[in-house]
C-alpha cells in the first residue's frame, strides 16, 4: 500500500525557524489547486500498489483551505487511486484557522485526523516564534476539535530555546495530557540557515540554541509521556497504544508515497523526486503538462543508508535479516561489527537481528546513524 503527500504552499505569516516552501499570498489559490488536481492525474504511474492508505495534508498551512477546496483534492486521489475505505486522512491545521465554522465543514469532509500546531501555551514564546495564534487560541482550538467528534489527533510542540524553562516546557507537556490527546509529536528548534532565526543569531540580536538544554528537555519529554503511557515509537513521536501515524510510520518504514505540489517529494523505493520550489513555475509547468520535478536513481548504498537513518529512529529497529535480504550478505556482516561497539557503550540494545537505539542512545540519535553509514 502506499500514501499520497499534498504541500500545500500558503501561509499567513513566516515563523522565524521555518524553512518550509510557502506564499503568504493566496491570490493564486485557484489555479494552485487546478494545478494539483492535474499532477495526480500526470503522476499516477509512479506509484506500483496504487492502493491508499494514507492522506496526508501538510504545508504550508493546509487549514487556510476551505473544506470543499480539501475534498475536492481528496476526491482527485480516489478517481486515479484506490483509497481504501479506512484510510487516514490527516489536515495539519494551525489553531487561528479552527474556529467554528471551520471545524463544523471539516466533519463533512473524508478527514478523520487532525495533526494541530500548538508548538507552545505561552503567549511569549508564540510571540518569539512568530506564530499567527495565540495560547488561548490553541487551547480553544483542541477544545473544539475533540467537542466536534474527532478522538483521532495530534498536536506539536517544539523545545530546546532560550525562552523556554524546564519549568515552562513541563507545563507545555502536561497540557497536552490534561486534554487527553492521543499522540504528541516534540521537535528540537533547529536554525535553519535561511530562516529570520538564523539572521537574527548572525547579528547577535538572539543567543544560539543550546545543545544540552535541548538534550534535557528531550530527557524530560521522554519520561514524562512515557510514564504517562505513552509509546515513543519514533524519535520524536509519542502516541497512545494504537494511535500510531499510519502516514508517518509508512514512511520512517520506507513505504512509498507520492508528493503532490510545489516542493513537495515523492518515494517509490528506488527513486525519489521533488518538485520545483516555485509557486508561479510549478503551476505553469503542470499547465504545460510537466511534472517540473528532478529525480535521483537510488543506488544501494543510498538505500541502505537511508534504512539505517529511519529505521533505528523507530520502535521497530534496524532489522539485519532483513539487510541480508535486501542489500546482501556484505552489507549485513558489516553493519554487524559497525554496530557491535554502540552496542557495548549501552547506546544500541540488539536483541537477536533487531537493533534499535536505548535511551541513551536516543540522545546521540544522527550521530549514531552518520556513523553507520556506508561511504563510497
Amino acid at each position: 500500500m502506499s500514501g499520497v503527500y499534498f504541500h500545500i504552499p500558503f501561509c499567513k505569516q513566516a515563523c522565524h525557524y521555518c524553512d518550509f516552501h510557502f506564499s503568504t499570498s493566496l491570490k493564486y489559490r485557484g489555479e494552485m489547486l487546478a494545478a494539483m488536481e492535474k499532477e495526480i492525474s500526470l503522476q499516477t504511474g509512479y506509484l506500483d500498489d496504487k492502493r491508499i492508505e494514507s492522506i496526508y495534508f501538510g504545508g504550508g498551512t493546509p487549514s487556510l483551505l476551505e473544506a470543499d477546496d480539501i475534498s475536492r483534492l481528496i476526491d482527485a486521489v480516489a478517481f486515479h487511486f484506490d483509497v481504501l475505505p479506512d484510510a487516514e486522512i490527516t489536515l495539519e491545521a494551525n489553531p487561528d484557522d479552527l474556529d467554528g465554522r471551520k471545524v463544523t465543514a471539516m466533519r463533512l469532509t473524508p478527514v478523520n485526523r487532525f495533526s494541530i500546531g500548538i508548538q507552545s501555551f505561552f503567549e511569549e514564546d508564540l510571540r518569539w516564534m512568530n506564530r499567527a495564534h495565540s495560547a488561548i487560541e490553541a487551547s480553544k482550538a483542541i477544545q473544539r476539535v475533540q467537542d466536534s467528534g474527532y478522538n483521532n489527533l495530534t498536536a506539536d510542540l517544539i523545545y530546546g530555546y532560550p525562552l523556554l524553562t524546564n519549568w515552562k516546557w513541563q507545563q507545555n507537556i502536561d497540557r497536552l495530557l490534561d486534554f487527553g490527546i492521543p499522540h504528541v509529536s516534540a521537535y528540537s528548534m533547529t536554525v535553519e540557515p535561511q530562516t529570520a532565526l538564523a539572521a537574527f543569531i548572525r547579528k547577535g540580536s538572539q543567543s544560539p540554541m543550546d545543545e544540552e538544554q535541548s538534550a534535557a528537555q528531550f530527557e524530560q519529554l521522554m519520561e514524562r509521556l512515557i510514564a504517562a503511557g505513552y509509546e515513543q515509537y519514533e524519535i520524536s513521536n509519542f502516541a497512545k497504544p494504537g494511535q500510531y501515524a499510519r502516514h508517518n510510520s509508512n514512511y520512517w518504514r520506507g513505504v512509498s508515497y507520492l508528493g503532490i505540489g510545489p516542493s513537495a517529494h515523492s518515494f517509490d523505493g528506488y527513486t525519489r523526486q521533488w518538485n520545483v520550489r516555485n509557486n508561479a513555475k510549478y503551476i505553469q509547468a503542470i499547465q504545460s503538462g510537466i511534472v517540473p520535478c528532478e529525480r535521483e536513481e537510488l543506488s544501494t548504498r543510498d538505500r541502505i543508508n537511508e534504512y539505517i537513518m529511519t529505521a533505528l529512529r523507530t520502535v521497530w529497529g534496524l532489522d539485519l535479516e532483513y539487510v541480508a535480504h535486501s542489500f546482501g550478505t556484505n552489507y549485513y556482516t558489516a553493519l554487524r561489527g559497525e554496530l557491535q561497539p554502540f552496542v557495548s557503550r549501552g547506546d544500541v540494545a540488539l536483541i537477536g537481528e533487531v537493533a534499535t537505539l536505548t535511551h541513551r542512545g536516543k540522545l546521540l540519535a544522527d550521530r549514531i546513524a552518520s556513523e553507520l553509514f556506508f561511504d563510497e
